[in-house]
C-alpha cells in the first residue's frame, strides 16, 4: 500500500480533488493518505462494501477524549444516530421514521414548489449570489417548516448550522470551535423551550409527531429529540446548499439543463460532484480487505467522490450523463447509515433545479466560481450570476 501526501486545505485541491483521487485510485483499492494518518478507499466497490459491513461502524472502539470547552458539542452529538450504532442507533432511527415518513417528505412537494417561484421572484436585478437568494433559503426555510419553527428563525438556524458543522472540517481553528460551541449551546437553549412548549400544545409538525412516535413503548428523550432536530437541519441543509451550488456551476459551465422529470439529471449531479467526499468507519474485529488487516479500532476512511468517480463502475467518469447506467452512487452513503434525509433533499434538488432554469433561461456565471475551503464538505464560497 502507496502512502501519499496532500493536505487537504491545499487550494489546487480545494478547487479539484478529483485528479488526486484518480492518482490514488491507480495504486490500489486502499491507500495511506499521510495527513489524516489514514488507510482510504478509492474504489466504488471496496467503498459500497465497507459502508455496509457491520463489522465496521461510526462508534469508535475507545472512548475518545473530549477537551473540556467541546463539552457541550459533544453532548449533543452523544445522541446522534448518526455517531451511533445498534442498539442505540435502530432505536432512534426506527423512532425517527415513525416521524419522518416518505407521505409526510412528498407532501412537501408544493410547498417547495411555491417557495422556489417565490425565491425566484424576489431576485434582484442585475448581478446576485445564487448561494444567498436561492441555495441556502430552500433547505432552511423547509426543514423550519417540517419542525413547526416559526419561519422568522431562519436566520439563526443557518447561523448555528454553518457554526456547527465548522467542527468536521479540515484546519479548523479554535474560534472556529468558540463558535460552534456558542451556537450548540443557543441551539439547545431554544429548541429546549420550543420542545416543552410542542409538548404542552402538539401540532402537526416534525417535532411533535416525533415527542408522539413510540415503538415497543418507547418514545425520544428530550435530549435525543433535540439532537434528532439538530442532526436534520445540520446535515440536510449543507447537504442540500452544497448539492444546488454545485449542480447550478456544472449547468452554467456544460450548457447541461434540468427536464421537468430531473431524478435521473439529479442522480448524475449528485454523483459527479457531492457534497460529501468523506465519511469514517472504525473497525469493531480484525478484518482483511484488498490484502490489508484492518485491526478492531482502526479507523477508515471512506472517500464517497472518488468512488464516484470509479471508471471501473462509471465508465468516462468525469462526463456528465444523465442517461448513465450502473449502481447507485454513493453521494448519501449507503447501509445502515444511509442519509435519513436523502429523500427530501433529492425533492428539494427535482423541484428547484427544473423551475430556476425554466424561470431563467438567460441565467449566466456573472464570475468564476470557486470552492470554499471547508473538506471533508465539497461546496462552493459564492454563485455569482445575471437572469439577464
Amino acid at each position: 500500500m502507496q502512502t501519499l501526501h496532500q493536505p487537504p486545505t491545499e487550494q489546487d485541491f480545494v478547487q479539484n480533488p478529483y485528479p488526486f483521487y484518480d492518482r490514488a485510485r491507480a495504486t490500489g483499492p486502499l491507500f495511506h493518505w499521510a495527513e489524516y494518518d489514514l488507510i482510504c478507499t478509492t474504489t466504488h466497490a471496496l467503498t459500497n462494501t465497507i459502508l455496509r459491513d457491520r463489522r465496521f461502524g461510526r462508534e469508535p472502539v475507545d472512548q475518545l477524549p473530549i477537551p473540556n470547552h467541546l463539552k457541550p458539542f459533544y453532548d449533543v452529538e452523544a445522541h446522534s444516530m448518526l455517531e451511533l450504532e445498534p442498539p442505540r442507533h435502530t432505536r432512534l432511527r426506527r423512532l425517527v421514521l415513525h416521524a419522518f415518513t416518505s407521505r409526510r417528505i412528498k407532501a412537501l412537494a408544493p410547498e417547495i414548489t411555491q417557495l422556489t417561484h417565490d425565491l425566484i421572484d424576489r431576485f434582484p436585478n442585475g448581478e446576485h449570489d445564487l448561494l444567498d437568494t436561492f441555495c441556502r433559503p430552500i433547505p432552511v426555510i423547509i426543514i423550519a417548516r417540517l419542525l413547526g419553527v416559526p419561519e422568522a428563525m431562519a436566520d439563526d438556524l443557518l447561523r448555528w448550522s454553518n457554526a456547527m458543522v465548522m467542527m468536521y472540517q479540515a484546519g479548523r481553528t479554535s474560534a472556529d470551535e468558540e463558535k460552534a460551541v456558542q451556537a450548540t449551546e443557543d441551539f439547545v437553549a431554544f429548541l429546549r423551550g420550543y420542545v416543552a412548549e410542542k409538548r404542552a400544545n402538539p401540532a402537526d409538525d416534525l417535532i411533535s409527531a416525533l415527542i408522539a412516535a413510540e415503538e415497543d413503548g418507547e418514545t425520544l428523550s428530550t435530549d435525543e429529540l433535540i439532537t434528532t432536530c439538530i442532526l436534520l437541519l445540520n446535515a440536510g441543509h449543507e447537504a442540500t446548499v452544497h448539492s444546488l451550488g454545485n449542480a447550478i456551476k456544472l449547468c452554467l459551465s456544460d450548457s447541461h439543463r434540468p427536464p421537468a422529470d430531473a431524478a435521473p439529471f439529479v442522480e448524475e449531479m449528485l454523483r459527479i460532484d457531492p457534497p460529501l467526499h468523506m465519511f469514517t468507519r472504525y473497525a469493531y474485529e480484525e478484518v482483511t480487505l484488498q490484502g490489508h488487516t484492518f485491526l478492531r479500532g482502526d479507523q477508515v476512511g471512506l472517500l464517497l467522490a472518488a468512488a464516484n468517480h470509479d471508471p471501473a463502475t462509471y465508465p468516462d467518469p468525469t462526463t456528465f450523463n444523465p442517461d448513465r447506467q450502473g449502481p447507485a452512487n454513493l453521494a448519501f452513503g449507503a447501509g445502515l447509515h444511509f442519509c435519513v434525509g436523502a429523500p427530501l433533499a433529492r425533492l428539494e434538488l427535482g423541484i428547484a433545479l427544473p423551475a430556476l432554469f425554466e424561470r431563467c433561461p438567460n441565467l449566466r456565471a456573472a464570475s468564476p466560481s470557486r470552492y470554499a475551503d471547508i473538506y471533508h464538505f465539497h461546496g462552493l464560497e459564492s454563485l455569482p450570476v445575471t437572469c439577464g
